[in-house]
């Protein structure tokens, strides 16, 4: 039972890792408050099940979901949180009504039914492991994909020269914009970069278990504690961050379920309460 809810743990993490990473983009790099993250999520699994449902093709699936998130993401930044820099209860109040706004209308569309992907026939099954004798191949991809993630975004922002102007950004926009960098295109592509992010984490969860209303919420909230426990703006602490929260929730299932719902806030609490910037977050 220790290893299997330890490795349920860590490709629960991985998943959160994925999704809570574009939000650490968004929200700890760029300072904008999208509380529609859980909504970029949504299209993402829809609709990429749409693609799926007409192709048969996963792969398609996530390419369509991915592109999805990011155009949206792409049109909110432009359309409406752009002009709010700097106005976090607008942008919150903003992104939520727009996430009202687009759960109805994917409910209209799509009904209230669960849905989920079958991932291709070389990810499903399951793999020889140690102790366990099996464990679900596609559980194992997850954590794969968390880490292709995490290095290529660690590229981005540490070898590129788009990380370079994310990273001065943060520290100064009106030097940035005062240097001939168009500090509204770093922004969108950002946000896009984080939608898309959002996107992938709805077709790869979508296939791990189903999804449906509601799911946005949660993976809205498992990001904004990811994010604050891991410290804003650091990958490093996204993912340590997603590790210990998905760790929690298996153990909390596995221990004393009634509780397990209040155990990441309570991480979260305490986390705030020795380190308010978050494990691996800078002072502000």
């Amino acid at each position: 039972m220790f290893v299997t809810v330890m490795m349920n743990g860590l490709t629960l993490g991985a998943l959160y890792f994925i999704v809570a990473s574009g939000f650490s983009l968004i929200f700890g790099l760029m300072r904008t408050v999208n509380m529609a993250h859980g909504t970029l999520y949504l299209i993402g699994a829809y609709l990429g099940y749409s693609v799926y449902d007409l192709t048969e093709n996963w792969y398609y699936a996530i390419a369509a979901g991915m592109t999805a998130a990011a155009v949206f993401g792409a049109i909110m930044q432009v359309t409406l949180l752009g002009w709010m820099q700097g106005q976090e209860l607008r942008q919150a109040l903003v992104t939520i009504g727009l996430s009202i706004i687009v759960a109805d209308q994917l409910l209209a569309h799509y009904g209230g039914l669960s849905l989920q992907f079958f991932p291709p026939d070389a990810l499903f099954g399951a793999t020889a492991f140690p102790i366990i004798e099996r464990y679900p191949t596609f559980r194992l991809f997850q954590i794969g994909a968390a880490v292709a993630v995490g290095v290529a975004l660690w590229l981005i922002l540490n070898r590129t020269k788009l990380g370079l102007m994310i990273r001065a950004g943060v520290d100064d926009r009106e030097m940035l914009a005062a240097m001939g960098v168009r500090v509204s295109l770093v922004a969108v592509v950002v946000f896009a970069l984080g939608a898309a992010l959002a996107g992938l984490g709805g077709v790869i969860g979508g296939s791990a278990q189903p999804f449906s209303q509601g799911t946005d919420v949660r993976f809205l909230l498992t990001s904004l504690v990811v994010v604050i426990v891991g410290g804003m703006g650091s990958i490093g602490g996204t993912a340590i961050g997603a590790i210990i929260v998905g760790m929690a929730e298996q153990w909390g299932q596995a221990l004393f379920p009634t509780y397990s719902v209040i155990v990441t806030f309570v991480i979260m609490a305490a986390v705030l309460a020795v380190r308010p910037q978050g494990i691996m977050g800078r002072p502000s």
